[in-house]
């Protein structure tokens, strides 16, 4: 599933990636948030499914997408992702490994920069990103540009899940991971993805915005030490 605005040239690319796996995928959907651009005639014309959903948000096109999959596994993507060959099996055995408690897979973004600046970049990016949410949540988040779950729990925690266009949706649908749950994160499932997450501006500045407007939701709901409190309390239940 990989939701979609004025991102033609990027999505293209990563067509021609999913073209590529080891594992076809049994559909590709692209939800299409609103786009000005050829966007969906792009995944049209390599025979995606396409949802129109004009009124953009991340969240809410991403969700629309969720609900539209078929498959038991819901695998998410960005335009700018480019999965290495053997992604979709890497997701479909992290799956098989993890168990049932295991409710999302996740793994890094490798920034396409030139060697050593793009690994030093991706490294410092993704470790802020990862240890910072995990001390909000009490586990590790999924991260959007990799991301699968299982359908059916993403059919349980839905009605939970924003729709809004101020929420960061993967680090949302993060907070639905219940004690007794687990986010897998592994290096199978990496990809390499654009640099523009780095591009200081408005772009930056709605980032940060996002992320504030997530975990000031969340925590109305639920504090970090309520959560932290809730996991250690479950894993000292199953000694």
């Amino acid at each position: 599933m990989v939701p979609v605005r004025d991102d033609e040239a990027e999505l293209r690319g990563l067509l021609e990636s999913l073209a590529q796996q080891q594992e076809p995928p049994a559909e590709i959907i692209v939800v299409d948030n609103g786009s000005s651009d050829a966007s969906a005639a792009v995944a049209r014309a390599a025979g995606c499914v396409v949802i129109a959903h004009p009124v953009p948000s991340i969240a809410a096109a991403s969700a629309a997408g969720y609900d539209a999959a078929r498959g038991e596994l819901i695998v998410r993507c960005d335009a700018d992702s480019r999965p290495p060959p053997g992604w979709l099996r890497a997701h479909q055995r992290a799956h098989a490994q993890g168990g049932p408690r295991t409710v999302l897979v996740t793994g890094p973004g490798r920034f396409r920069l030139p060697a050593p600046l793009g690994g030093l970049l991706s490294g410092l990016y993704m470790g802020t990103y990862l240890l910072l949410t995990a001390a909000a949540l009490g586990h590790f988040p999924a991260f959007g540009t990799t991301m699968s779950m299982r359908r059916d729990w993403w059919h349980q925690v839905r009605e939970e899940t924003s729709r809004s266009a101020d929420v960061h949706d993967d680090m949302d649908l993060s907070f639905r991971v219940r004690p007794g749950q687990r986010v897998r994160v592994t290096g199978a499932v990496a990809v390499e993805m654009s640099p523009r997450a780095l591009r200081a501006g408005s772009g930056l500045l709605l980032r940060w915005r996002r992320a504030v407007h997530t975990l000031r939701r969340n925590w109305r709901l639920e504090r970090p030490w309520q959560r932290w409190a809730a996991r250690i309390a479950w894993r000292g239940g199953t000694r």
